[in-house]
């Protein structure tokens, strides 16, 4: 992937401009909670079990809501993170808490339509998770903190950090 495809994310994250050297290891550990969050997402499409899917949405509320202990955070500081050069990661800024929150709504959904026996419903939103899970792991696009920007009027700000937009 790009530097500035990276850079951009960095920035969408609610963080400070990346120093150039940092900048791929920073985006890395960023990376870390959506891949292991995919994983999840998978495991739970492929069993259709509302269990994982609010097991899921639960740590990704508390991601949001208790920010200095997100658990996938202390996960990656304590594993990855300690490694020589590793970059570890600091409570998470608005951006990454509201995409979180995000998350965790679509996590609910689909374990509470699952639970209902709304299979339709369910298979409907498990769809636009799973997309916006891959545009964020493949394409490095955060669908929750670009609607984050929008919310907060900074519409310009949140179009400069598109995965393909090289000058913000």
């Amino acid at each position: 992937m790009e530097a500035g495809t990276k850079r951009n994310f960095i920035l969408q994250q609610g963080l400070q401009e990346p120093r150039p050297d940092i900048s791929p290891a920073q985006y890395s550990a960023l990376q870390f909670q959506p891949r292991v969050v995919g994983v999840a997402l998978l495991v739970g499409v492929m069993l259709q079990s509302a269990a994982v899917f609010l097991a899921l949405s639960a740590l990704l509320w508390w991601s949001a809501l208790l920010h200095r202990s997100n658990p996938f955070d202390a996960v990656y500081n304590g594993t990855l993170g300690a490694r020589p050069g590793a970059v570890s990661l600091k409570p998470a800024p608005a951006p990454r808490r509201f995409a979180a929150g995000v998350a965790g709504t679509f996590a609910l959904a689909i374990g509470v339509s699952l639970l209902l026996g709304w299979r339709a419903a369910a298979y409907v939103v498990e769809a636009v998770f799973v997309a916006a899970v891959a545009a964020l792991i493949f394409g490095g696009f955060c669908l929750g903190s670009f609607v984050f920007h929008l919310l907060r009027g900074r519409a310009s700000f949140a179009k400069r950090t598109l995965p393909w937009v090289r000058d913000v």
